[in-house]
């Protein structure tokens, strides 16, 4: 099929390798434009764009798909399928109109569960056993299109964002294929009212620590916090991201150090396995304790 693809983080990139594996014809790859990063503040280009170009493939990065020159350039592509994950701009009703199967939208949730901007991290924090990836004919309100495919995976016990990220990654790029493959052959499902849920951005507030909190909790905010942007707590003046742990047994004044880095919790204890001092790279909990001073009795706030 002739295809338009849009994204841009690395979530996407798997899926743009897999539609060119599978010998379809990329018209165009849509990302968002560069942007100033690193130290000299230099523009560098999205992952998405960085491979379309090592693909030698076609890239647009429109700020907005507003304008009629836009869409009219859009439209001249007379592609078969948009397939768009993770792009990061509002397709107007103009663009979602102009391929002939319309745009596919692969979705990191069980529709209609964790609509929006954050599910893969807000389905970890909330507890939820299992996620998966939907396929789903965009339309104009926010992820509320029919669902083509779907195909759910369970979450472990001590997964974090970015394995889940990694994982929900691959099967998204197996499931777009299978989709394209007779796309006339799928049968539209209409999400259902009931179990709506929205998947908010991550605000800086919810990576603070609260260790008054159950222990099941503390663990699902830092799994689903890791790796951005970071669940933390203080410790003697110094903030420390906490990035993988597992729940234990154990009890304390909530934020008190039990042993190592088994933290007490409002109920039971985490036990950090990786974490990541200011300044330094994420380490393994023996090599973080290497640079600590854990006088007896101390404690994060």
């Amino acid at each position: 099929m002739r295809v338009i693809f849009m994204g841009t983080p690395e979530f996407s990139v798997p899926v743009l390798d897999a539609l060119v594996d599978a010998g379809h014809d990329i018209a165009a790859v849509y990302c968002q434009p560069p942007r100033p990063a690193g130290r000299g503040k230099k523009e560098r280009p999205t992952p998405v764009h960085a491979r379309a170009l090592e693909l030698d493939l076609p890239v647009r990065h429109p700020r907005t798909l507003k304008s009629p020159e836009t869409q009219a350039e859009f439209a001249a592509l007379d592609a078969d399928v948009a397939v768009v994950v993770a792009y990061g701009l509002i397709l107007p009703q103009a663009v979602l109109d102009a391929p002939r199967h319309g745009c596919l939208n692969i979705h990191a949730s069980l529709l209609p569960r964790w609509r929006g901007a954050a599910p893969i991290h807000r389905a970890i924090m909330a507890g939820d056993a299992e996620t998966g990836i939907c396929i789903m004919q965009m339309e104009a309100g926010l992820d509320t299109g029919p669902v083509l495919l779907r195909d759910a995976t369970p979450i472990g016990a001590e997964e974090t964002t970015q394995d889940l990220h990694d994982r929900l990654s691959a099967m998204g790029a197996e499931l777009i294929v299978r989709a394209l493959q007779r796309p006339s052959d799928l049968t539209p499902e209409p999400q259902p009212d009931q179990g709506v849920t929205y998947a908010d951005k991550i605000a800086k507030a919810e990576a603070r620590i609260d260790w008054t909190q159950p222990a099941a909790q503390v663990s699902r905010q830092i799994r689903g916090l890791s790796s951005f942007p970071g669940a933390w707590s203080v410790l003697n003046g110094e903030r420390i991201k906490f990035l993988r742990c597992r729940i234990v047994p154990g009890s304390g004044q909530p934020g008190q150090i039990l042993n190592g880095l088994t933290v007490a919790c409002g109920d039971g204890a985490v036990e950090i396995t990786v974490a990541q001092r200011e300044g330094k790279r994420a380490m393994p909990t023996i090599e973080v304790l290497r640079g600590l001073d854990l006088p007896a009795g101390a404690a994060f706030d």
